[in-house]
């Protein structure tokens, strides 16, 4: 008996075929037509339906990236179940280069959301009842906000088995185990008892190749562990690539300055290892920023100017801190391998690649 189609806003795609859908969300204030485009890949055998979205922050165009390298992955010829790939959810901020709507909005805070709400209500009604209500997993990319960038890492609730089977199976070297958010998609797909991780890496506004290739690989493996893509033929790699943090804690700058960093992205710190040095123009006054606990540094801020209180340093606590540099030791070589022949920004991976 032939597979049922899928529908998405009133599009039928028929088994064994793939489709890109429209969907219409609103209008410019010139009366321009802007809709969000929707990729199906509807497999010929049941199996979980899967949907992948980026830019829900119109600013995180890693996600973007990541989305269409995975929809020319030969390994959907042999798709089980359905791919409902959305490259980009927030088209408003997409379009203005914005993190958030035009009324400042962040959409990643208007779940459920209302058909007769706010524009970002009105999206994430939208999104939730043409898309989100049809899936059984879902994959949320998205970067480091601006001049923030995030060394690759799943964030996931970690209390629900499934949601704790994609997080691990997805390979990045650290799991946060992240509370839920008030309004996000993760807090509402949650709700649903839909299995969801958010998978972070980058600065916005920038493509990374480490992070592209690192996402791309990760979402594949999560298709492979809910067997909608066959397993990778030849010598399989260490079954656990990842480490779970206990917690984190953001390092804020003492005074106002300018900042020369001296810790790098994916490196182990002890407490009380120094971080950073803030100045003033002159030099007269300089602070040293120093780690208040062991972990390794998950996030650096790229911005050399300052202000008090302003968050530099984001770093990841294990209870076995040596697991998690076997984590990082194996994401280098990994990622060494994949990008050998691609451009890969000196900084802040210089310390990757040693």
């Amino acid at each position: 008996m032939a597979r049922a189609p899928f529908v998405i806003a009133g599009t039928e795609i028929k088994a064994g075929t793939r489709a890109t859908v429209e969907v219409p969300v609103a209008k410019l204030y010139t009366h321009t037509p802007l809709h969000i485009p929707v990729e199906v890949v509807h497999g010929r055998r049941d199996g979980p339906v899967l949907m992948v979205c980026g830019a829900i922050h119109g600013d995180e165009i890693n996600g973007v990236e990541i989305v269409r390298r995975v929809l020319r992955n030969s390994a959907l010829r042999h798709l089980r179940g359905t791919l409902v790939a959305v490259p980009i959810v927030n088209i408003f901020g997409f379009v203005q280069r914005s993190r958030y709507l035009p009324d400042r909005r962040d959409l990643n805070r208007c779940f459920p959301g209302s058909e007769s709400g706010s524009l970002g209500g009105r999206i994430a009604y939208l999104l939730r009842t043409q898309i989100m209500e049809h899936v059984t997993h879902i994959i949320d990319l998205h970067t480091g906000a601006i001049h923030r960038f995030n060394l690759p890492q799943v964030r996931a609730e970690l209390k629900n088995p499934e949601t704790a089977r994609m997080a691990e199976a997805f390979g990045a070297p650290v799991i946060i185990n992240a509370g839920l958010r008030e309004g996000s998609l993760r807090a509402y797909a949650d709700s649903l008892d839909i299995p969801v991780v958010t998978f972070e890496g980058g600065e916005a506004l920038r493509f990374d190749e480490v992070v592209i290739t690192s996402g791309v690989k990760g979402v594949i493996r999560v298709m492979r562990e809910l067997e909608m893509v066959p397993q990778k033929k030849g010598p399989r790699a260490p079954k656990k690539r990842s480490e779970t943090a206990a917690n984190s804690q953001w390092v804020r700058a003492d005074i106002d300055g300018i900042m020369r960093p001296v810790a790098s992205l994916g490196q182990k710190v002890r407490k009380g290892q120094r971080l950073a040095m803030v100045a003033d123009p002159f030099g007269e006054a300089e602070v040293a920023i120093t780690s208040p606990c062991s972990g390794i540094v998950i996030c650096v801020n790229n911005l050399p100017l300052v202000n008090e209180g302003e968050a530099i340093y984001h770093i990841a606590r294990f209870d076995e801190l040596s697991e998690a540099e076997k984590a990082m030791d194996y994401f280098r070589s990994s990622v060494e391998a994949e990008v050998s022949e691609a451009v890969v920004p000196v900084h802040p991976w210089d310390e990757l690649q040693k």
